[in-house]
């Protein structure tokens, strides 16, 4: 029986290792009454008013079992679930994408993009953890461009989450201009701590936060307006800051950085319900995190721990516990094995 048990788990890491896992088609989720009629599954219906909210995540391979999850509980809790347009955003071909997200989502629309790499591959620094210097983590900077300029407005998603709650609420989210993005705010961290020395004793680079209220934000939950990114030449700026960068580091956090010199100070606020972020703390010596105090709508597990790794290991964190149920992997089919 042991034998059995650790072949099962052996060809099940063979699997994630290769990209080829095998998803469990989820449960058919339908419209409430007062819903508009159900988006069809094609690409024709993107601009469709009738599209009430349009979702934009990643799709990496080392993720893909995380993004699975979180369209699932996305679907699970809205009122709507028929009427929500996913984009999905890949910098390179996974084999069998579309089969594997339509046999899972029989009837989910979705579009998948395409990120060219080369975008930023030239601007992107070492930063202190690797995971961060993939060019799919810079896709968020390009999402007003990527998706149809027809399409105002977007959820961006992190593929590490779960929602608990309506997406419908967190959409509607009000983003009065000037502003062009809306995203739960956190004055009480240390906001210096997201900029090397170089940066702050710059003047011409300090003075950047000058007047504005500069509060950390989590990229990985965001509402766009993306009509207004555009006029606004947001992604340009962001680049300004990347480019910048390369020649003098100021700062050693990935993506992050160019985001708050950006929009810090300068977005509409969520309830910070919509982001429970840091689910994720590094396991290391079975240090655990959990849930902030308060409601919670949605579950994010950044940082180095991600759940579906964490539970296959053998090592999950209680937190966890809440993931697992939204997991759509398929079980890995018994081994036999002769007395």
């Amino acid at each position: 029986m042991l034998l059995l048990l650790l072949l099962s788990a052996a060809a099940a890491a063979a699997a994630a290792h290769s990209g080829e896992n095998r998803f469990l088609e989820a449960p058919q989720f339908y419209n409430s009454p007062t819903c508009p009629p159900p988006l069809p599954p094609s690409p024709a219906m993107v601009c469709s008013p009738a599209a009430l909210i349009h979702v934009a995540m990643t799709l990496d391979i080392a993720y893909l079992r995380g993004s699975m999850a979180a369209i699932n509980s996305v679907l699970q809790h809205s009122s709507c679930p028929q009427s929500i347009q996913f984009h999905f955003l890949a910098s390179k071909s996974i084999p069998h994408l579309n089969s594997t997200i339509a046999s899972s989502f029989p009837s989910l629309p979705f579009l998948i993009h395409h990120f060219d790499p080369s975008l930023v591959s030239g601007l992107i620094s070492t930063s202190i953890r690797s995971a961060l210097d993939r060019p799919l983590n810079y896709a968020r900077s390009y999402l007003p461009h990527l998706l149809p300029s027809c399409i105002h407005r977007a959820v961006y998603l992190d593929s590490d989450l779960i929602l608990v709650d309506d997406i419908a609420s967190l959409a509607a989210t009000p983003i009065p201009p000037p502003f062009s993005l809306a995203a739960p705010e956190y004055c009480n961290a240390n906001f210096t701590a997201y900029f090397t020395p170089t940066f702050w004793s710059n003047p011409a680079l300090s003075t950047t936060f000058h007047g504005r209220r500069a509060c950390y934000f989590n990229t990985g939950v965001m509402v766009m307006d993306l009509k207004r990114w555009r006029q606004e030449g947001h992604t340009e700026k962001i680049e300004e800051w990347m480019d910048l960068q390369k020649r003098m580091r100021i700062y050693e956090l990935g993506s992050l950085p160019p985001f708050l010199l950006v929009f810090s100070g300068r977005i509409a606020a969520v309830d910070h319900r919509w982001n429970q972020h840091g689910l994720g703390g590094d396991n290391f010596r079975g240090l655990c995190r959990n849930l902030h105090p308060g409601p919670a709508s949605l579950l994010h597990w950044s940082g180095k721990g991600k759940p579906w790794v964490r539970i296959d290991a053998g090592r999950p964190c209680p937190i966890d516990a809440l993931w697992a149920p939204y997991d759509l992997l398929q079980p890995p089919f018994p081994i036999q094995v002769d007395p």
